[in-house]
């Protein structure tokens, strides 16, 4: 059984979400947003490895590995540069992607004769052109945060050897802005350091 890592306690810290809003309805999209955008960006090896060390209730096991624990909720370090970075962790990064995912989907009820858009008794429904601007802000900010995740990883990628990009899971393969790998050749290999940014290009289509 996967576990899911992020609940609606989760979701309070980062957005205004409706306390009426059913928690199983959010583990549905939290559960694809951990297939389909999680499992690709870290890669399948490491995204297992990473995976089996949480309990039933996503809750992360104490005995855990550190690394595993940093990644998850964050830490402060020292780059390879002697700079300290202040790292949020994963949370942000797949709360994020659950949240587009949830937006999109949450207007839309299907019934036995077919789609239908939600209508509501003190509002109106938002019009489709602002849903999809809605639903690509919030999957770029999913690759804002995902972009601290990537420098992590390349900051600690000697403790991380499961860690690997093939062309297949260079992105999220879904509408709107998508993860993308950073071309290795940016990184000054020679000098170990961390050289650039390292922000993700945003795709929209």
């Amino acid at each position: 059984m996967n576990p899911i890592l992020i609940d609606q306690n989760t979701f309070q810290r980062y957005e205004d979400i409706s306390v009426n809003v059913k928690p199983e309805r959010l583990k549905v999209f939290v559960n694809k947003a951990q297939d389909l955008d999680l499992k690709p960006f870290l890669g399948y090896a490491l995204y297992y490895d990473f995976i089996k060390h949480f309990n039933e209730d996503g809750t992360i096991k104490d005995d855990a590995p550190q690394l595993y624990k940093d990644l998850l909720n964050g830490s402060e370090y020292l780059d390879r540069e002697g700079h300290i970075v202040l790292y949020e962790g994963l949370l942000p990064t797949l709360l994020y992607f659950s949240f587009a995912r949830f937006i999109e989907a949450d207007a839309i009820h299907y019934t036995a004769t077919g789609p239908i858009i939600k209508h509501h008794d003190n509002g109106d429904a938002v019009a489709p052109q602002y849903l999809i601007k809605l639903v690509q802000q919030q999957r770029s900010v999913a690759n804002a945060h995902a972009n601290e995740v990537e420098k992590f990883l390349w900051d600690h990628r000697a403790d991380f050897p499961l860690w690997r990009f093939s062309n297949k899971n260079r992105s999220a393969r879904q509408a709107g802005p998508r993860i993308r790998s950073i071309d290795k050749t940016d990184f000054n290999y020679s000098g170990g350091s961390y050289a650039q940014t390292n922000y993700l290009p945003i795709t929209e289509i």
